[in-house]
């Protein structure tokens, strides 16, 4: 058979009526167990596969989920937490029969238009929103729009969509230990942008965690962009030699391998001159040399989790939020002593 069986193949090898194909292999009832076990066989046997399509046709749905992402194309095209996290995604939507519509856009407007033209054609089930800002207003775009959705953070706005949260405090506070415990006291922070709830977040953590060791730590924002992050370095890098960090915590992996090349080119060892940290987990920490201390993120599991909560919820699920196991640490070989803390034990 070279074209697409149908369920007309099915009912014909089967010996049944169209109907009772179609009563079968949409699990209604009518259909006793042998012959209902009958025909699923038969149609595994010739191939027959769903039609989305034509299911979309008889129950309104699309089979797909929206990904609307607003940032610069060259972040992205750099940033493994995007392609481990879809990645996480399409291993359930696959499995369920489903699609990803990835819409990547510039700006606010373009933004919103995305959103109003993928819920106007039905073109997805629901949304997934990345990136919280303070104050989003997508949530109230998309409750408007009638659409499911699901966040990545909990937004600071009211919101009756299901949020799936990681606890980062642990690890963040465990890190900072962990570096003041090498004997640290000049720690830096390159933070992601204020107008992101999980760069201010990450800021707000690290900023306590450096409270409670007692050290009056620098922190300089940036875009999250590893651009920004290597001119961050640069900045602190300036400081005077007294002033200096002995080691900066980053806010994303890729900013923490940019300062590593930052560091390098201007002849610092790491870590023997300078500690460097990320916070992502991401898998290319791994094979940078010196391999990235960081956090133990896991952005593939953050896909997977939102994508079967929001399809829970598309299948009509009461909606649950969901918490992750939190942020721990990773230690690998960007982390030592400071430089003083060598020289005094050596």
């Amino acid at each position: 058979m070279t074209r697409r069986p149908t369920i007309v193949d099915v009912a014909r090898e089967a010996g049944v009526s169209k109907g009772l194909v179609s009563l079968a292999l949409n699990d209604r009832p009518g259909v006793n167990a042998t012959t209902r076990e009958r025909i699923h066989k038969v149609a595994a046997d010739i191939g027959w596969r769903p039609n989305p399509a034509a299911r979309g046709l008889t129950n309104r749905r699309a089979y797909a989920l929206g990904l609307v992402v607003r940032r610069d194309p060259r972040i992205i095209e750099v940033d493994p937490f995007f392609a481990s996290f879809i990645s996480g995604l399409e291993t359930v939507l696959s499995e369920r029969g489903q699609v990803l519509v990835l819409s990547l856009v510039g700006d606010h407007d373009a933004e919103e238009r995305a959103y109003r033209t993928l819920a106007a054609d039905a073109r997805v089930d629901g949304f997934i929103v990345t990136d919280l800002l303070a104050g989003d207003p997508r949530i109230e775009l998309i409750a408007d729009l009638g659409v499911h959705a699901v966040t990545l953070g909990e937004p600071d706005v009211p919101t009756a969509f299901p949020a799936i949260r990681r606890d980062y405090a642990p690890g963040i506070h465990e890190l900072v230990r962990y570096l003041v415990g090498l004997g640290h006291e000049r720690i830096a922070h390159v933070a992601g942008p204020e107008s992101m709830l999980h760069g201010h977040e990450r800021r707000q953590l690290f900023a306590d965690a450096a409270h409670e060791a007692g050290l009056d730590a620098a922190v300089v924002p940036t875009d999250f962009s590893p651009e920004q992050g290597a001119a961050a370095t640069e900045q602190l890098l300036d400081l005077p030699v007294d002033d200096r960090p002995t080691a900066i915590v980053y806010g994303n992996d890729p900013m923490a391998i940019a300062g590593m090349s930052v560091a390098q080119h201007r002849g610092l060892r790491i870590p023997k001159d300078l500690s460097v940290t990320g916070l992502d987990g991401s898998q290319i920490g791994r094979l940078v040399y010196p391999a990235l201390t960081t956090l133990d993120n896991d952005p593939a599991e953050w896909g997977r989790i939102v994508a079967a909560t929001l399809l829970d919820l598309v299948d009509g699920t009461t909606p649950v939020d969901r918490a992750l196991h939190p942020a721990g640490l990773i230690v690998r070989g960007s982390t030592g002593a400071p430089p003083t803390r060598q020289h005094t034990t050596a």
